[in-house]
């Protein structure tokens, strides 16, 4: 058994193992996996080129009718452009997106560029829910919106029964524990992932996009329903190991840890790694993160930066009284490659989607292993952004990759 945790799984079967190679980064034909046409397009542009929403639209085809189109964009994109622009530039399409802190595309990691991702309608139908203030907590009426965007999804497509939730929240709002929580129990059997919305590394504004419009303290959530088999999952490069620490004082609220066994947490922790607390930095972050054990499951718990006064800054919930352990680290290439692999284990996916944890590319940077992940995101036709954080169920977790494998229709032999 691999550490690959897979959530939901639609039937797999054998069948295809075909390796085609993608086309050109600004416009990829989904014909080569399974010579399946239309089942997913992608397309990735710079956020500098000129009529981009133009481009991309033309990038993904016209020859199909999409039910939903999701966009990862840059900071550097100019959104308000963008999104204007993109009103009815996708037909019907529902239009949904965020801000990254990356990309990935046709060749893996890249930055600096918009990416689309098309939903044809023959295969998929989607509905997004907005929720677009977030400090208002529990958010109104999400149960009552969430099951009647359902329930009018199964209404259109009776016959297809495979579903999923794809989750995207402003970054920095604080809310991904509680609103993921909510949002799987309102979902019942419908698989949820996500990712945070990212800037860069800059950590100043992360937006959500609905109906053409760019938001913070918001959260959308898509919900789709397709005829394609589908799997949702989560995985991790980290183990914890016998190095612990017990978080003394904390404001949940803020993410804030004030004290690591009853001493200043900053530098408490530099100790327990061996440091110079003068040293810590998101490259230490990325190499050393620490990890919180439920049940015979860990969920990581990454920092995000060292405050002057030697506060630690979580990129998730944290609390007082709880024991974190620091992580050690497999192999992060041979590791993806097993647990992508996985996937394909008795069928190939058409696309993987997925949202990646910003500090696993920083510490891929740092390992000198970028160029290894993006090749193996590249062969399994991984598409999606790196984010703040992610989501997976009702768990909101750090330096993660989660997301769904979508495999070829039951229907098509």
């Amino acid at each position: 058994m691999t550490a690959f945790d897979s959530i939901a799984a639609g039937p797999a079967r054998a069948g295809s193992n075909g390796t085609g190679t993608d086309g050109p980064q600004q416009g990829i034909d989904d014909r080569g996996m399974d010579g399946r046409p239309d089942l997913l397009r992608r397309a990735a542009l710079p956020a500098d080129t000129p009529q981009l929403a133009q481009r991309l639209a033309e990038a993904l085809g016209t020859d199909v009718a999409f039910s939903a189109v999701i966009l990862f964009a840059s900071p550097d994109t100019d959104r308000t452009a963008l999104l204007a622009a993109a009103r009815g530039r996708f037909g019907a399409a529902t239009l949904v997106g965020c801000t990254t802190a990356g990309e990935i595309a046709e060749g893996g990691y890249i930055d600096g560029h918009v990416v689309a991702i098309g939903l044809p309608d023959h295969a998929f139908r989607a509905e997004a829910v907005l929720f677009d203030d977030l400090t208002r907590s529990p958010v109104p009426d999400l149960t009552a919106r969430v099951q009647a965007a359902r329930n009018r999804l199964r209404d259109e497509a009776a016959s297809w029964v495979h579903e999923f939730a794809f989750l995207m929240i402003d970054g920095l709002s604080l809310r991904e524990d509680q609103l993921a929580s909510e949002l799987a129990a309102s979902l019942g059997p419908v698989p949820l992932f996500g990712g945070s919305a990212g800037d860069g590394e800059t950590f100043t504004r992360t937006e959500v996009f609905h109906a053409g419009r760019a938001l913070t303290d918001a959260a959308v959530v898509l919900l789709v329903r397709t005829r394609c088999p589908v799997r949702v999952f989560k995985t991790d490069h980290l183990m914890p190991s016998d190095r612990r620490m017990v978080v003394t004082r904390a404001d949940p609220d803020t993410r804030t840890v004030h004290q690591i066994n009853a001493a200043p947490a900053g530098p408490e922790y530099a100790r327990i790694l061996g440091l110079d607390p003068a040293q810590l930095s998101t490259f230490t972050f990325a190499a050393h993160p620490v990890v919180l054990r439920l049940g015979a499951q860990h969920h990581v718990r990454s920092i995000q930066q060292v405050k002057e006064n030697g506060d630690l800054v979580f990129f998730s919930a944290i609390d007082e009284g709880i024991v974190l352990s620091l992580a050690d680290a497999r192999d992060m290439i041979g590791h993806l490659e097993q647990e992508l692999g996985a996937l394909a284990a008795e069928r190939t996916p058409l696309a993987v989607l997925a949202c990646d944890c910003v500090l696993r590319k920083v510490e891929a940077q740092q390992k000198q292993a970028l160029t290894g992940l993006s090749e193996i995101l590249a062969r399994h036709r991984v598409t999606g952004f790196s984010t703040y954080g992610e989501q997976v169920g009702a768990m909101h977790v750090n330096q993660t990759l989660t997301g769904v494998a979508i495999y070829p229709p039951e229907d098509d032999g």
